[in-house]
């Protein structure tokens, strides 16, 4: 029988031996979301690296999506000669990957060549919190919702239209649709148990609004769990799509339907895994502190907004009546808000409904979790829920471009305060940076209405 899941170093071992696996592919997240590394020869993986680090770049996190050097970043640049860092692996990742024949992986943490944490990568942000959290007795249970659209065009078909006239893989609206969506089981099929035979476990996939979008879920986990397996699934899906001769997207606004949306879904718990979001004594079942929590959401939410839309391509999904939020509040079970209350006992939690399929998924719980602790902390009072119609609420509005979440986050002194200027620094030169490129660009729309007509 095929070995699945996690495995340990021993398990390594054995399959090396046996010529089972022969690499091992050492990957972190970037600031893009993207999951990047390199594959290392299994042999010199179980001999060399496993007990020590593998060496890469330090522009890796300073780069732009086209993966151009971008000046300015305080972490690496040509004054500091562009150094190496250490790609630590954690082992307790380490999974099989099965749509990669003779292949594992593992995540790694990011490290100088000194053995210090560089603290502005995505996994450190959010271990920085995590650390905080468990200070406080608790811990963070998450479960991350991706939508996708799936093209009939290959990726290297895609590419060389220019992304113009791909074909989706179903014709029409396709929301829990069971006939059409069946038409790309083969791939939904192979993807799913995939990442259950990497480990994870999928809990199935539905259609979606826009054509050719679905969105497959997972149970939830432990924060840092959820997001390396949602790393991994991400760019694992791609693969799979490849291998069928299929592309996919995971783009916040692809067109002018239905977004792709990464909804959040957040819980505290003691850490010996007793409730802390519940109270059977409330009429809602909340307890103080998750109202304290939700506050603090609702508080940070503008502030933070660059860590959950962290593309210009993401502020285009919040457009009223989508089903993306545009309103700053909370209710329960409301799906026009920004934060969704569900659940009850061990189960009670909130979705941010925020984030994009755009979202890096280890700087959004970050900033949750931030959130959460600055609410809890200062005992924030709680508004009254929205109900009915959040857009039409008059609640504050969710940031509306890059510039304006780039200005709120630049000028908050909580954000600094939470992840320190370092983080802070960095993450604001990334989106001028985008700002700056997309400042400069000639979109179509551009030539479709001043070619001829001005």
């Amino acid at each position: 029988m095929a070995t699945k899941g996690y495995i340990s170093m021993d398990q390594l071992k054995t399959l090396y031996k046996a010529g089972e696996i022969d690499t091992v592919i050492m990957a972190f997240t970037d600031m893009q979301g993207r999951l990047i590394g390199k594959r290392v020869a299994a042999r010199h993986f179980i001999d060399n690296i496993a007990g020590h680090a593998a060496e890469c770049c330090n522009y890796l996190l300073a780069v732009d999506i086209e993966n151009n050097t971008i000046q300015g970043y305080e972490i690496s640049s040509w004054d500091t000669g562009y150094a190496d860092m250490a790609m630590v692996p954690d082992m307790k990742t380490m999974r099989m990957a099965p749509w990669l024949p003779g292949s594992v992986i593992v995540t790694t943490d990011l490290h100088t060549t000194s053995h210090e944490v560089i603290p502005q990568s995505p996994r450190s942000i959010l271990q920085a919190q995590i650390d905080k959290l468990e200070k406080m007795g608790m811990k963070a249970l998450v479960g991350t919702e991706l939508e996708f659209i799936v093209f009939d065009d290959s990726f290297r078909e895609a590419w060389a239209k220019g992304y113009k006239d791909i074909k989706p893989s179903t014709d029409y609206n396709v929301d829990y649709d069971l006939l059409a969506s069946t038409r790309v089981e083969p791939l939904l099929r192979e993807i799913r148990n995939s990442m259950d035979d990497a480990g994870m476990y999928c809990e199935g996939v539905k259609g979606e609004c826009n054509l050719g979008q679905q969105e497959i879920a997972f149970l939830y986990d432990e924060v840092m769990t959820t997001c390396d397996n949602h790393s991994v699934y991400k760019s694992g899906a791609k693969m799979i799509a490849d291998k069928h001769g299929k592309s996919l997207t995971f783009m916040a606004k692809y067109n002018e339907r239905e977004g792709n949306s990464c909804h959040i879904h957040m819980s505290f718990r003691s850490l010996d895994d007793k409730a802390v979001f519940a109270d059977k004594a409330d009429p809602m079942g909340m307890s103080d502190t998750f109202k304290h929590f939700i506050a603090g959401q609702i508080a940070l939410m503008r502030e933070f907004s660059l860590l959950y839309a962290p593309q210009i391509n993401s502020y285009k999904r919040f457009v009223e009546g989508s089903f993306a939020p545009t309103s700053v509040a909370w209710g329960a079970d409301n799906r026009t808000v920004s934060l969704r209350v569900v659940g009850q006992g061990l189960g009670m939690r909130v979705e941010n409904r925020v984030p994009g399929g755009d979202v890096n998924q280890y700087l959004a719980t970050a900033a949750m979790i931030a959130a959460g602790i600055y609410g809890i902390e200062n005992k924030l009072e709680l508004e009254p829920m929205t109900t009915g119609n959040g857009y039409a609420s008059g609640k504050p509005h969710v940031p509306a471009t890059m510039q304006e979440a780039l200005d709120l986050f630049q000028n908050s002194k909580i954000a600094r305060a939470s992840f320190g200027d370092k983080v802070v620094d960095h993450y604001i030169h990334y989106a001028k940076t985008e700002i700056s490129a997309f400042s400069s660009a000639i979109t179509d729309w551009e030539r479709v209405r001043g070619f001829e007509r001005t």
